[in-house]
């Protein structure tokens, strides 16, 4: 596959504070598309709305790519009290469109999450914007307890793998642990679906919601090939 990349100008890193950022972007007068996502999420790009993308920053290296191979994943003994903490929630797919519902649980996510940060007011508009595409095989997958909704999971599939984009839940529920919840349950689909992969966006170690990603087993990082991951080499390089 012959194509072009170009790179945005420098921007306030997302993560970590007092940094800046670059991402680099397929060419935009090559339509997006999940084949051509297939092939550049295994070279650690991610999707955010309608836009592919990969942070390339000059002086920094910090966003790490990983992924978790299904097929030999095993919950660790905390990741197994989640499970067993939240066997009274049913699941469901769904597709990606609005729903008032998931929407009203996102205000709440981020008004808890991201107070005073400028995702806390977000319009039907961004929110759609930010969490589906025109050209991505997205689903919506549901949690409910008691058939009152409590996560979502946006989930992307893609060639023999599904990537975990955003999840989001009912913040007075924080002890459920429902993001860690939400990723083993995505493992549980992917396996069922026979794919081999399980992509999870960045690992960061010095950004505190970035680096619980390690706490699973069977993790893959990207350094130019995917390789085993190891904490220790990241923090010396």
């Amino acid at each position: 596959m012959s194509l072009n990349f170009y790179q945005d100008r420098p921007h306030s890193c997302s993560y970590l504070t007092d940094r800046l950022a670059r991402n680099i972007y397929p060419d935009p007068l090559r339509p997006a598309s999940n084949a051509l996502y297939s092939q550049l999420i295994q070279y650690g790009f991610r999707r955010s709305g309608e836009h592919i993308y990969r942070p390339h920053c000059p002086a920094c290296n910090a966003c790490v790519p990983v992924r978790i191979d299904v097929q030999h994943f095993i919950a660790n003994r905390s990741q197994r009290r989640c499970l067993r903490r939240n066997q009274d929630i049913d699941i469901s797919i769904k597709p990606a469109e609005f729903d008032e519902t998931h929407y009203a649980l996102y205000q709440r996510y981020l008004a808890y999450r991201h107070a005073g940060g400028g995702m806390d007011n977000p319009k039907k508009e961004t929110y759609l914007q930010f969490l589906t595409s025109s050209w991505s095989d997205t689903a919506f997958i549901e949690f409910r307890r008691e058939h009152q909704l409590v996560a979502i999971a946006v989930t992307d599939f893609v060639n023999d793998a599904a990537s975990a984009f955003y999840t989001f839940f009912d913040p007075q529920l924080e002890k459920r642990s429902l993001g860690t919840f939400a990723i083993l349950k995505q493992l549980e689909l992917a396996r069922q679906q026979n794919l081999s992969w399980l992509y999870l966006g960045y690992w960061i170690g010095d950004s505190a919601k970035m680096r619980y990603k390690s706490q699973f087993s069977a993790l893959q990082q990207f350094d130019g090939q995917w390789r085993p991951f190891d904490k220790k080499v990241l923090k010396n390089q």
